[in-house]
């Protein structure tokens, strides 16, 4: 039985945030990838637009998450659910640092505003 222990997880620190890789091919995934991210108190990531759907799940904190151009105030519990083509843009405006819990299909990819283009490892 494929188990990943916490310990186990690979971290990746990308645009000012962590990401902690926990399903993913590298670690016997076939389809999903899952990973929690931190995103720091006064971070905001870059505006990306992504070509997989991304399910977000804030496990603490608060965050503003802009979606194609609606913005919405985000707490503990609550989930967004991200579909392929979305542009998105998450700040964390608080002074605590926001845990979130993000699931997607291998092979997410997302175009930033300058239109380079983000492979994350976590999800890949």
């Amino acid at each position: 039985m494929p188990v990943v222990r916490s310990s186990e997880a690979v971290v990746h620190e990308i645009h000012g945030a962590r990401f902690f890789s926990y399903a993913a091919p590298n670690s016997g995934s076939k389809e999903l990838c899952a990973w929690r991210a931190e995103i720091p108190a006064g971070h905001r990531a870059p505006v990306h637009t992504v070509n997989r759907e991304e399910i977000f799940l804030l496990l603490s904190g608060e965050l503003l998450v802009t979606l194609d151009g609606t913005t919405e105030r985000i707490a503990a519990g609550d989930t967004v659910i991200i579909t392929p083509g979305a542009t998105l843009d998450i700040e964390n405006p608080t002074r605590e640092t926001a845990l979130s819990w993000v699931t997607t299909s291998i092979g997410l990819r997302a175009e930033l505003a300058d239109g380079s283009v983000l492979t994350p490892p976590w999800a890949n």
